[in-house]
């Protein structure tokens, strides 16, 4: 399977097809230096639940790159016009999922996102952020003719948005956060009115609040990085100490400051010993102690070209509105996910959880990643010249 997935990656990369070949460079660099910087990461997670065993875990992320780029090749071979077609049963088969990891999830860290097949945790919000942004589009796309009327256009697309981020935020705050603002944004790029693209912005603003207030380890990471008291159901002490909320920030910041300009090397890194999940949730800070400020940078490089060309080449030249805001969401979510770990590494952010696209040890949010890409990829297919 392996085998077969890069012979028609190489293969898309020679021919004489418009796909986009920076998009797909940018994918499989992304994938080689997350292998690499995984491997470097896994050690006390192989410690604790396999002996040391660290080539197992790094088998299991080789599967799920294999399985991403499998996705990114099918994907990008089918037909985005066709998949539009389905959008509407994906979402509601993604939305039941939300209702049912609820019951029969796995807990993990306080919050129960994912069902475990096998050796693969499947998280239903990777696959409804995917489906609701296809629906959206598809949506944006049938109402054009009065899309300034609030109950004709806009009450349809705002009723299946706020059921899903309200679905995911109960478990994911930040994800349905991210999600929140790709919609607004292919929402304002299909003409939906200011005025009512900030009225849904309210109203995800007070609920995000509300569940803030009524979860206290959601409260506590936002007065952590604040550094004031904010909510009575936390104690501040323990929050704004350095070795509870602040703890993983801080462990993040010595990790850059370790690496320097040119980092201590591959697989020479100190704090993956210290750092809560360096090989998911801080994969950037164990690339920035490694490879320091130039490969961080380097890293960073990439998603602005994955950015730059998704919304300059493909969204800018789509053959058709769908394709356009297709593109927009697409490259929207997949770049601002990058960039928001990369500032919650290095302190600018409050801690998320958010994975690195195509670099994090994961399971569906990878594959998600290589099915958005590949959408994108077949929209640059399809651009006229």
């Amino acid at each position: 399977m392996q085998r077969r997935a890069g012979h028609t990656i190489m293969t898309q990369l020679r021919a004489k097809a418009p796909l986009d070949k920076y998009v797909l460079w940018v994918v499989l660099v992304l994938s080689a230096v997350g292998t690499l910087a995984v491997y470097s990461a896994i050690g006390f997670l192989a410690e604790v639940r396999a002996g040391g065993d660290t080539e197992l875990f790094l088998m299991r992320h080789i599967l799920r790159v294999v399985l991403a780029l499998a996705a990114l090749v099918i994907f990008s071979m089918t037909d985005y016009h066709v998949l539009a077609r389905w959008a509407r049963v994906a979402l509601l088969g993604s939305l039941a999922l939300l209702v049912l990891v609820r019951i029969f999830g796995v807990s993990f860290g306080g919050a129960t996102r994912a069902f475990h097949l096998g050796p693969l945790s499947v998280q239903p919000s990777d696959l409804a952020k995917v489906a609701l942004v296809l629906y959206v589009s598809v949506l944006l796309v049938r109402k054009q003719h009065y899309i300034q009327s609030f109950r004709r256009a806009v009450m349809p697309v705002l009723f299946w948005v706020l059921i899903t981020v309200v679905l995911i935020g109960l478990e994911d705050v930040s994800t349905a956060a991210l999600l929140l603002v790709a919609v607004v944004v292919v929402c304002y790029v299909g003409r939906i009115r200011v005025v009512h693209l900030g009225g849904l912005t309210l109203t995800c603003a007070a609920l995000a609040l509300l569940m803030l207030v009524s979860s206290p380890p959601r409260a506590a990471r936002l007065e952590a990085y604040v550094g004031k008291d904010l909510f009575a159901a936390t104690d501040s002490a323990e929050v704004l100490s350095d070795q509870t909320e602040g703890y993983q920030a801080r462990q993040a910041r010595i990790a850059f400051a370790m690496g320097g300009l040119t980092g201590r090397g591959p697989g020479k890194s100190v704090q993956r010993d210290f750092l809560p999940a360096p090989y998911n949730d801080f994969i950037f800070a164990i690339i920035g102690e490694e490879y320091g400020m130039l490969g961080s940078l380097a890293l960073l490089g990439l998603f602005a070209t994955l950015m730059l060309r998704g919304y300059l080449r493909i969204a800018r030249h789509a053959p058709d509105p769908l394709g356009l805001f297709l593109a927009t969401s697409f490259t929207t979510i997949i770049t601002l996910y990058g960039f928001v770990h990369a500032g919650v590494s290095v302190g600018l952010l409050p801690v998320t959880g958010l994975p690195l696209p195509l670099v994090s040890y994961g399971g569906t949010s990878m594959i998600a990643a290589g099915v958005m890409i590949g959408i994108l990829l077949n929209i640059s297919k399809q651009i006229r010249r």
